[in-house]
């Protein structure tokens, strides 16, 4: 490396939210005595000069999207700068590592990615050997799965908060933080990108660190956080602490979690006081009615969990918004018309972002479920440059009936529909393709069943 200084992070893409994939490793890089520079794709230019005269480049990519953008990135760059060490970074990084170093990264982090960064720039600029947790060869070292001594996230060169999700509550909509108190997770459902990597591990993030952070946020205009754990509830102890210290020193901010049913029903008594401390809405994988694809999944959770977690969360006056894998091998066209029974029997309707009904299940290279059994009966070749396996399901009516409910709702998201009507076309394409034999229960009048649910901005959760 020439000069220490020119470090380029790059971040593709995280669900509407000011980039933690940016600000936290920007943290360990200052801290050390590096004046990194962060750039997010998705909500600014990148600019030439900005990576013509970089050294190192890491691209994060924490998810399938920012993966299938961050590729794309990454070759432009080397028209631009060729000589650069080029770097991906976070969970999809490490799930797609072999085709990375093949085709276009000099090197590959997974897992607690900071300290290994930071790591790699110094043994570049040194010359030495790469550090433990990067990956330069396909037979190279497993993601880095070790506690970090973890530095506040550095956000002050970010784009302003402004630019990013809002909690809409209904009559306000207001600035939204993101951070996460944990990372990993301890359970192993088998359609979950975390487990290959994390192998039912987590790792806290200490709580200082994410009250710090938490303040610098507000500071800068939040009045929502964010609490991106993959399961809020792995540590119930520490994240409660935290919340209880949030609700303390900033009574009018409101935070929205992340859980497994089965948390909830193990923590019901938690929930009141979750309330109380702010929380305004519970995302929770429900994924699906249909107990064969749960028990497909290894979700942990039966149906009847599914409902005791919605009378929990409703006697706790928390909302639940479900996020729901629609499309599975496994899913008849029964368990996709018995879903939307489900969400209008139990006045749903409002509290489902409408691309839950068009998410199909995504089999990235080193997926859990390449290591079942029966995998091979349904499971098609790897489309590689889409970083995803192909599968056809058995009914074709049901690829047709995704493909046309994915349009739907496309077209609904870019008009900002109604959830209402948007359910109501999806209803009605249900019943053009399957026939007259589909019912549905009569709607309750809508004046009677509506609530104004709050919800961020930023509906997409995959």
């Amino acid at each position: 490396m020439k000069q220490p200084g020119e470090i380029l992070l790059i971040s593709c893409y995280e669900l509407g939210h000011q980039p933690l994939g940016l600000a936290s490793p920007l943290g360990f890089l200052k801290k050390a005595g590096y004046p990194a520079t962060g750039v997010d794709a998705a909500a600014e230019k990148i600019a030439s000069s900005c990576v013509s005269s970089a050294n190192f480049i890491g691209i994060s990519v924490p998810m399938h999207t920012a993966m299938c953008i961050g590729v794309e990135i990454a070759e432009h760059i080397r028209t631009f700068n060729p000589d650069a060490h080029l770097c991906f970074y976070g969970l999809y990084a490490s799930l797609n590592a072999d085709y990375l170093l093949e085709h276009i990264a000099d090197s590959v982090v997974g897992g607690e990615y900071e300290q290994a960064l930071l790591s790699l720039v110094q043994s570049l600029e040194a010359g030495d050997a790469l550090p433990s947790g990067v990956r330069a060869r396909p037979d190279a070292a497993a993601p880095f799965l070790q506690r970090l001594p973890f530095t506040v996230p550095y956000r002050n060169a970010l784009p302003r908060l402004t630019q990013y999700a809002h909690l809409d509550a209904g009559d306000t909509t207001v600035p939204a933080g993101y951070v996460e108190a944990s990372r990993g997770c301890l359970h192993t459902c088998l359609h979950c990108p975390i487990t290959p990597v994390y192998k039912g591990r987590f790792f806290i993030v200490p709580a200082d660190v994410v009250l710090a952070d938490i303040s610098q946020m507000i500071e800068m205009g939040a009045q929502h956080i964010t609490f991106g754990d993959p399961d809020f509830l792995n540590g119930p102890g520490h994240t409660l602490k935290i919340a209880r210290i949030l609700h303390n020193n900033f009574p009018e901010v409101t935070f929205d979690i992340t859980t497994k049913v089965e948390h909830i029903l193990e923590h019901e008594e938690k929930f009141g006081e979750l309330k109380a401390l702010g929380c305004v809405f519970v995302v929770s994988a429900v994924e699906s009615v249909s107990q064969v694809v749960l028990e497909r999944l290894k979700k942990g959770h039966s149906r009847e969990d599914i409902y005791q977690a919605l009378r929990i969360l409703n006697e706790a006056d928390i909302p639940m918004r479900p996020s729901l894998v629609a499309f599975t091998p496994w899913t008849t066209a029964s368990d996709y018309l018995e879903m939307l029974s489900f969400i209008e029997e139990r006045a749903l309707i409002d509290h489902v972002d409408p691309v839950q009904y068009t998410i199909r299940l995504l089999v990235p290279p080193g997926s859990a479920l390449l290591d079942q059994p029966d995998t091979k009966s349904w499971l098609g070749p790897l489309d590689q440059i889409n970083f995803t396996y192909h599968w056809d399901h058995p009914d074709p009516r049901m690829d047709t009936l995704y493909s046309q409910v994915n349009r739907l709702v496309e077209v609904a998201d870019n008009r900002s529909e109604d959830p209402l009507t948007t359910f109501n076309d999806i209803k009605s394409i249900c019943r053009e393709h399957f026939g007259d034999s589909v019912r549905f229960p009569l709607p309750v009048p809508i004046s009677q069943r509506r609530r104004r649910i709050p919800k961020l901005t930023e509906s997409w959760f995959c």
